[in-house]
C-alpha cells in the first residue's frame, strides 16, 4: 500500500511538472483548506479527512480540513463563496448547502450556479433511519404506528433545520401521513450523542456518521433510504422494501471551489480526486460509510446538483417546510 501511494505521488508530481508554466504559478503555495460546514464527528467531516489526507500525499502539500458549522452547512458555503478563486480554499459541498438551501432560504447570500465551480462528486450515501437504545419500535411499520398513537410527540433529530435529515423526515411524514417532532441540532455529532443518551428517539441520520454507532451496537439501524441497499449495510432493508414506494432521500458530498476557479485548476483537482477515490483503501472506507457512485466528470456533478435542486424543491413545496433564517 505504501509503495502504491509513493507511485501515485510521483505520478501526480510529474503531472504537475507537465502543465503550462502559467498554471504552475497559479497553484497555491501554502496549505489548501477543505472547508466543512459541520462540527467534527459527522459524515461530511469524515469523508473530507479521507480525501484531504490522500491529496496531501499526492501534492506533497498540506491539505487541511477546517470546520465552520452553522445553518446546516450554509455558513461554510457562504464563506467559501467569498474566498479567492486561487485553489487555496475549497468546500466539501453538501446536499444541504447546494440542493436544499436554494428552496428553503429565499434570502440565501450565494447562488449555487454563479458562486461555485463544481469539481467532483465524492459520494452519495443513504440516510439510515436509526433508533436510540431505549426504543422498542424498531421497524418502519411500528414507528409509523407510534407516530399515529402519539402525534407530534415522537422525536426525530437532525443536523439542523433545513438539513438532509430534516428533509428526509419531511418526506417520511408526507408518505406516512403522520406528524412527528423535529429536533434540530448543530451537526450530527451532538445529535448522535443525544440519540445514544435517549434524549431523542430517532433520526434519519447520514449513513457516514451513523455507521460506527450501528456497528458498535449503540443505536439500531431500522432502514436505509436509497432504492438499493448500500454495500456497507447489506442486511438493512430499504424504506421501499418496507412499504414506502420510491422513497429515496440521500446525503451527498462533493468538492467545489469559488465561482472563478480557473478551469485548468478545477480539472486537475477533479483528476486527482478521481485517482484518490479509486484507491483500494479509500474504496474500503467509502463502502463502510455507504458512500457510493462518487467520481466522474465535473459535468456529471453539475447535472447531479441541478437534478437534486429540482427534486427537493418539490418536497419543500408539498410539505410546506419553512426554515427561520
Amino acid at each position: 500500500m505504501q509503495r502504491r501511494s509513493l507511485i501515485q505521488a510521483a505520478g501526480a508530481a510529474a503531472a504537475t511538472l507537465g502543465v503550462p508554466r502559467v498554471f504552475a504559478q497559479e497553484w497555491p503555495n501554502g496549505p489548501v483548506r477543505i472547508v466543512v460546514g459541520f462540527p467534527p464527528g459527522g459524515g461530511t467531516d469524515a469523508l473530507a479527512r479521507v480525501v484531504a489526507q490522500k491529496l496531501s500525499l499526492m501534492w506533497n502539500q498540506s491539505v487541511i480540513v477546517e470546520n465552520k458549522g452553522g445553518v446546516a452547512g450554509v455558513l461554510a458555503a457562504e464563506y467559501v463563496s467569498t474566498q479567492p478563486s486561487d485553489g487555496s480554499t475549497l468546500l466539501m459541498a453538501h446536499i444541504n448547502s447546494h440542493a436544499l438551501a436554494p428552496s428553503l432560504q429565499p434570502k440565501l447570500r450565494y447562488s449555487v450556479e454563479r458562486d461555485f465551480v463544481p469539481i467532483v462528486l465524492v459520494g452519495v450515501t443513504p440516510n439510515l433511519l436509526i433508533a436510540g437504545p431505549a426504543q422498542k419500535a424498531v421497524t418502519v411499520k411500528d414507528i409509523v404506528a407510534l407516530c399515529h398513537a402519539e402525534p407530534g410527540k415522537v422525536s426525530f433529530g437532525s443536523a439542523g433545520a433545513g438539513s438532509a435529515q430534516h428533509l428526509a423526515l419531511e418526506m417520511f411524514k408526507l408518505q406516512a401521513k403522520v406528524d412527528a417532532l423535529h429536533v434540530p441540532y448543530k451537526g450530527s455529532g451532538p445529535l448522535l450523542a443525544d440519540l445514544m443518551g435517549n434524549q431523542i428517539q430517532y433520526s434519519f441520520e447520514t449513513m457516514t456518521a451513523a455507521t460506527p454507532h450501528v456497528k458498535s451496537g449503540k443505536v439500531t439501524a431500522v432502514a436505509q433510504t436509497r432504492l438499493k441497499r448500500a454495500k456497507g449495510h447489506p442486511t438493512v432493508p430499504t424504506m421501499q422494501e418496507q412499504g414506502f414506494e420510491g422513497f429515496e432521500a440521500t446525503t451527498w458530498y462533493g468538492l467545489a471551489g469559488p465561482g472563478k476557479l480557473p478551469t485548468a485548476m478545477a480539472d486537475k483537482i477533479n483528476r486527482d480526486v478521481n485517482t484518490v477515490l479509486a484507491m483500494p483503501d479509500v474504496q474500503e472506507r467509502l463502502d463502510t460509510y455507504g458512500a457510493e457512485d462518487g467520481g466522474g466528470s465535473r459535468e456529471k456533478f453539475q447535472k447531479f446538483i441541478a437534478a437534486e435542486i429540482e427534486k427537493w424543491a418539490r418536497v419543500v413545496r408539498d410539505a410546506k417546510v419553512k426554515v427561520d433564517t
